[in-house]
């Protein structure tokens, strides 16, 4: 086979790159399901502490205490074998016991974003048929409005402070009559065929039953891992027990050259992404308890000044986050006098880590940033860079052990190495298919089994890979593509540019046209200094024709720069 053509089963240039110690396969099968993933993990690390939240602390052994209770409770509520049961809440000790409780009663998480308006909502709980969920006071008045028009016959109503503010011991111990006074009641008006029930009393209730063992195997379904619908309407990544367990494994892998540096002392996670989201859920949550590390959990990781003064209170040895989080966090004076010594891995994925923001996390932490990459239908993670290179190289790394990339065109056929095509992914992490939907399925896989990402790449001849940008985002001048990406890369590393993005609006020239939105660093930056720079680094179809400055740019909940929302607010 010739050197040149693109990598298959057969022909996979990365092996080459990989660090010592990580295995190129590993075995994903080591557990049935999830749950006998977290029933170990419960038991290895019983005395460790699995999560903080607000000053509370939540101990391995009473995750497995309280999800017990909890999926007891469930389990009488007549739910069958995988039934949906939704959760609707922001990064709290609740969510770590409500996972557990959910997949040890037999069932399906379903995770929704608790900032949901009332339609996104509604459609969710519809399409995945949901009987049950547990939400967030804060977020009960968005149900409310919907709840009527769904399935759901449960309802699960907690408050921040409803877990562990009386826990002194043994299940026992949980009385209704503590949570009254700690929380202000919040009824949610329901039909008669709905209950409400507090958390607090479904623990009480639960710690007084059996939770009955459910024999899961790796093709149940763990998860219904809905999409951003960026691409159209929001679909349910179908994650089976087998996809999940399996890329937690081969994250693990990835990263044991620097886990193994730690032994046996206990680490420390930063969980600011959302749980809701497929990045926390598989590398906090699920690599946390698989190597029993405390997952700092932080709700509201939006407020910087309080998010750096949690931070100050510990020492972390696990960073995953987006550019965004990086970059706001690096820009914080009060940041840069914490202390990183004990820190190990900065995982950024969910977007393109920009140069910038790697240099300036690596010089106030001494931790480099490892862009990874990934999406909610693998579980996520597909690719990562090498933990032991300091030096940003814009790629988004290599595939994971047991893991496959090739590059196709729109016809399916494999493109030489260097050549641009569409990302494809193959590997035990690829979901099973979208949930009640055979014919989205079908669009995006290929008959081979590999996975059609929707992003645009490149691979080099060691295997490493380069998003571009995805397919509906490149810009058309004059039939030359631009990929925004590469616009907003070398923009960024402007020392007056805060963050930046950039989308394609009509002319009637060009057909398209560059647009430039600029968040400023520097308060005197001009929009002639930008046009001057804009000019030494672009070919002339490249260059912005619009610059726009803006005080802030429109981000999703998990941070990511929401282009579509600039194009539609330009058209």
């Amino acid at each position: 086979m010739s050197a040149l053509l693109a990598p298959t089963s057969i022909d996979k240039p990365w092996l080459k790159s990989y660090p010592e110690g990580v295995p190129a396969t590993v075995k994903v099968d080591s557990y049935r399901s999830l749950v006998a993933l977290l029933e170990e993990a419960f038991r290895k690390h019983a005395h460790r502490d699995a999560a903080i939240c607000m000053g509370q602390r939540l101990t391995f052994r009473q995750m497995d205490e309280l999800s017990q209770a909890l999926g007891a409770w469930l389990q009488s509520k007549g739910l069958e074998r995988g039934s949906r049961v939704a959760i609707m809440m922001p990064n709290v000790l609740q969510y770590m016991v409500a996972i557990a409780a959910i997949l040890r009663a037999g069932y399906t998480v379903v995770n929704v974003n608790p900032l949901y308006t009332p339609r996104e909502l509604e459609h969710q709980l519809k399409d995945s048929g949901a009987r049950a969920i547990i939400v967030l006071e804060n977020f009960a008045a968005t149900l409310e409005e919907v709840v009527e028009r769904t399935e759901v016959r449960h309802v699960l109503l907690t408050g921040l402070g409803d877990l562990l503010s009386w826990w002194k011991g043994p299940l026992i111990n949980f009385a209704v009559r503590h949570l009254k006074k700690m929380v202000p009641e919040y009824r949610l008006p329901l039909g008669q065929e709905r209950s409400v029930t507090r958390f607090g009393q479904a623990l009480d209730a639960g710690s007084r039953l059996h939770l009955r063992p459910v024999d899961l195997g790796p093709d149940d379904v763990a998860f219904l891992q809905y999409t951003g619908g960026t691409t159209g309407v929001s679909k349910g990544a179908t994650l089976l027990h087998r996809n999940v367990v399996a890329n937690i494994l081969q994250s693990e892998a990835w990263f044991s050259p620097m886990l193994r540096q730690r032994g046996d002392k206990p680490m420390t996670t930063v969980c600011a992404l959302p749980l809701y989201h497929i990045f926390a859920l598989t590398a906090c949550y699920m690599l946390g308890a698989r190597q029993g590390m405390t997952n700092l959990l932080i709700p509201n990781p939006r407020d910087i000044p309080g998010f750096v003064a949690t931070l100050r209170e510990h020492r972390v040895h696990m960073f995953p986050a987006v550019n965004t989080l990086f970059n706001a966090l690096a820009n914080d004076p009060g940041f840069a006098r914490l202390d990183f010594s004990e820190l190990l891995i900065s995982n950024g994925g969910g977007m393109a880590v920009q140069q910038a923001t790697a240099e300036k996390w690596l010089k106030i932490t001494g931790c480099p940033v490892v862009e990874g990459y990934g999406l909610s239908e693998t579980s996520p993670v597909a690719t990562v860079n090498r933990v032991d290179v300091h030096d940003f190289n814009g790629s988004i790394g290599l595939p994971v052990p047991n893991t496959e990339i090739a590059i196709r065109d729109d016809e399916g056929r494999d493109m030489p190495l260097g050549e641009r095509g569409e990302i494809c992914i193959r590997g035990p992490q690829v979901m099973a298919g979208y949930w009640n939907r055979p014919d989205e399925t079908a669009k995006v896989m290929h008959e081979d089994g590999f996975f059609k990402s929707g992003d645009i790449g490149v691979m080099d001849e060691q295997g490493y890979v380069r998003i571009v940008d995805r397919k509906k985002d490149m810009i058309l001048v004059s039939g030359f593509n631009v990929y925004p990406t590469e616009i907003e890369q070398v923009v960024s590393l402007h020392p007056g540019v805060l963050e930046c993005a950039a989308v394609g609006i009509p002319d009637e020239r060009s057909g398209e046209a560059v647009k430039l939105y600029v968040v400023k660093q520097d308060p005197a930056l001009a929009e002639e200094d930008l046009a001057i720079y804009c000019q030494q680094q672009f070919t002339a179809y490249k260059r912005p024709k619009y610059i726009e400055f803006r005080d802030e740019l429109p981000k999703s909940n998990v941070g990511k720069i929401l282009r579509r929302e600039l194009r539609s607010g330009a058209a």
